[in-house]
């Protein structure tokens, strides 16, 4: 009943129309290999890149797919999210809340619906990573104003942890009209600002650095972009997969196998393993780790919205520019380069400590969450047929399950006592409300 009462609540009018690219489909990122053929590229940053990368492998030999997607993506100087970072029509990949807002609309009702179940604790931090262009916590802060009776007494803030100095300019602009300020060297958070609606909002480089407490984790498109291991059963066994330099072309990269087993391979190796090829990303298990530890202290929940299997897929890396399959080896830190995420490699590096939910397909959530109702809503609100037709193009592209619909999973975090009554009372008086998007919301 309660996650009724929210979602009629927060039915509100349409807000800003957020048009739908017409080649987002290229942009769901859903297709596997490292294929699609490379584009011409600038004289200066690709090969400013390729060259500090080319000087490397010359000092030290080949390095592990971790480690060159680290610098492709995260260099100080030339990655991809560092300096370039391009979301949205015009950039290179386009996301679920960049194509309706009605995707962050759902996702503001989840949070609040938990903290409805959880007794409506005084404060909570909703916590992101990775936050994009600010697309999806804007969408949250618009349901958090029109459900502001319900959450008024609630002391609210928002911690973002975004380790690319442009992507988080374009995040204040968007949440706070730009009027982020620089925060003193000796606190965690490196900026600082007011929301629209006056909530405080802080920016991190590092989880690490969020204040404990009561929090809500929001994980969309960030952990598919942590660098990943790739191993390769041969008849010598497991031996990992390492980026090193053509012979036959100077300036050009290849992948190769190591010659004997590596540190990694007898670390990240499951000895019941039963494919071939296996992705592991060590940094994931960490984070996962530490969402999961501070969910058990201190409470609040993570969400994790992603490409994902459950420890079903293979070869998954891949690159993307501009809305096209680029080659992962091509012109590195001038594309997006992701792989697929192993949630039975998080739900296992939880170690217990937290009960985990799905994954389940987007479709499936969004669904349980309400979007055709939301969808009849935003439809009758709407008067002129191109707006309808977006609107039911934007639908398309996050349900349709040969777009994103399938392609996306969703996984969440909880404190155990959230799913199961304590021991101690075996027969409860009233029932544990079900967990929005991943039971089905009954609308009367």
């Amino acid at each position: 009943p309660a996650c009724r009462l929210l979602l009629a609540a927060a039915l509100g009018p349409a807000g800003r129309r957020r048009l739908p690219c017409h080649h987002a489909v290229a942009a769901a990122r859903s297709s596997s290999g490292t294929g699609g053929e490379p584009e011409a590229e600038g004289p200066n940053r690709a090969t400013a890149m390729l060259r500090h990368l080319l000087l490397k492998l010359r000092a030290t030999g080949p390095v592990t797919v971790a480690e060159y997607m680290r610098e492709a993506l995260t260099n100080p100087g030339q990655g991809y999210y560092t300096r370039r970072g391009s979301i949205g029509e015009t950039g290179d990949f386009v996301t679920s809340p960049e194509i309706s807002q009605v995707f962050g609309e759902l996702i503001g009702i989840w949070y609040v619906s938990e903290w409805i179940a959880a007794g409506k604790p005084k404060a909570f931090q909703l916590v992101e990573l990775g936050p994009g262009r600010g697309t999806l916590t804007d969408d949250i802060l618009r349901v958090f104003n029109q459900l502001a009776s319900l959450i008024s007494k609630c002391d609210i803030s928002i911690h973002l942890v975004e380790v690319s100095p442009k992507l988080s300019e374009t995040q204040a602009q968007m949440l706070t009209g730009g009027k982020g300020q620089a925060n003193p060297k000796d606190t965690s958070a490196y900026m600082k600002g007011i929301s629209k609606t006056g909530i405080p909002i802080f920016w991190y480089r590092d989880i690490q650095d969020v204040p404990l407490g009561y929090s809500f984790y929001l994980a969309h498109e960030f952990f598919d972009a942590l660098p990943i291991h790739k191993f390769q059963r041969t008849e010598k066994g497991w031996r990992e997969v390492l980026v090193d330099i053509d012979p036959e072309v100077p300036d050009q990269l290849r992948f190769v196998l190591s010659p004997s087993s590596t540190p990694a391979t007898e670390y990240f190796i499951q000895p019941e393993e039963r494919r071939d090829h296996v992705e592991v990303c060590p940094e994931a298990g960490v984070v996962i780790q530490r969402l999961a530890c501070r969910i058990e202290k201190d409470g609040g929940a993570a969400l994790v919205a992603d490409y994902g299997h459950d420890g079903t897929k293979t070869d998954t890396f891949r690159g993307f520019r501009n809305h096209k399959l680029h080659d992962v080896l091509t012109a590195p830190g001038t594309a997006d380069l992701t792989a697929d995420v192993d949630f039975s490699y998080l739900r296992k590096m939880t170690e217990g400590r937290t009960a985990t939910l799905g994954p389940i397909k987007q479709r499936e959530f969004l669904k349980n969450m309400g979007i055709d109702l939301r969808l009849q809503v935003l439809l009758q609100n709407s008067r002129d047929t191109a707006t309808q037709e977006q609107l039911h193009h934007s639908y398309d592209m996050l349900m349709n399950p040969k777009k994103m619909g399938d392609c996306f999973n969703f996984f969440a975090l909880l404190p155990h006592h959230r799913l199961a009554h304590p021991d101690k009372k075996p027969e409860p008086k009233s029932p544990l409300p079900p967990v929005a998007g991943f039971s089905e919301l009954l609308m009367k």
